[in-house]
């Protein structure tokens, strides 16, 4: 039975046999860097020959004076994004799907849509183009109300609310239609039953479809836990500016200045594996309370 099923899964093996190849080759042949975390490491020496330091890196990571505001920047501008991504798509969902026309619904969604495809660096180039204090848009507007301009990614305060504004924009229909999608899901009849017992739209969405959507809303929710170091590298990189490394800086813009600028390897090295090290755990717990709450596994 077994060697019947392997020879009728044998193709399916066999196409697997490149993807592995660079999965061991790309991601994790590489980790083999790690070692540059626990070295006072020289690149003319290599990972087996630089001096075995052990946690003097972390050491010396968490004595310099900006780390804790570091830290600080990444878990607000992620938790930011986590909770903004949920609510305002949610909102937005919930307010789609009571749209009667369909032509405009869909040109609705296709609006939304188009930023997800994008990529940062483009975006990056139309946003600080869209908000510059000289010629912006959006400056030429607030003086002709009679504001001055205002510089809203070089200010230190501004800077964490438009990187997570734009963030949602750029998102907000992927995750808006995550929520259609289980709003479709909701047996009709619920509905029906609503109409019938008095309930006008406004109580149908209370008390019919925020309900039949709720595990959704839970799964989303407990999934996002685990990326709550992931701040955005691409989009912070493409918009800050040394203007606002008080409030924008993040330990992923931290590891690229550190390792690749500065070419402090073993540094930048050792405070991606501290991100990464606190990552897993928060993946490891979402997963569990998805799996617990949300019947959700992946394996």
């Amino acid at each position: 039975m077994k060697i019947q099923t392997l020879k009728r899964d044998f193709p399916l093996h066999i196409m697997l046999f490149v993807p592995v190849i660079f999965l061991i080759v790309y991601c994790y042949w590489p980790m083999v860097g790690i070692l540059m975390a626990f070295e006072d490491f020289i690149p003319t020496k290599g990972f087996f020959g630089s001096r075995f330091v052990g946690l003097e890196n972390f050491k010396y990571i968490f004595s310099m004076p900006d780390t804790l505001s570091i830290v600080w920047n990444t878990f607000f501008i992620a938790i930011m994004k986590i909770a903004i991504k949920i609510i305002i798509p949610l909102v937005f969902a919930l307010l789609l799907n009571e749209v009667g026309k369909a032509w405009f619904k869909k040109l609705v969604q296709t609006i939304t849509y188009f930023p997800y495809f994008l990529s940062w660096v483009v975006l990056g180039g139309i946003l600080l183009d869209f908000f510059s204090p000289s010629d912006g848009l959006v400056n030429k507007f607030l003086n002709l109300l009679g504001k001055q301009s205002f510089y809203f990614f070089g200010d230190e305060k501004a800077f964490p609310f438009m990187v997570v504004l734009t963030e949602v924009w750029k998102n907000m229909g992927f995750n808006t239609i995550i929520f259609l999608a289980a709003i479709t899901g909701i047996d009709p009849a619920r509905y029906e039953a609503a109409i019938v017992d008095g309930a006008g739209r406004w109580k149908q969405t209370i008390y019919v479809t925020i309900p039949g959507i709720a595990g959704m809303i839970v799964l989303v929710s407990i999934l996002a836990m685990g990326n709550i170091l992931n701040a955005g590298f691409d989009q912070i990189f493409n918009l800050y500016s040394p203007l606002v490394y008080s409030t924008g800086d993040i330990i992923d813009t931290f590891v690229y200045r550190t390792a690749l600028l500065d070419g402090q390897f073993n540094i930048g090295t050792a405070a991606g594996l501290f991100k990464s090290a606190i990552s897993f755990v928060m993946i490891t717990l979402s997963y569990t309370i998805a799996n617990k709450y949300s019947n959700y596994r992946v394996f």
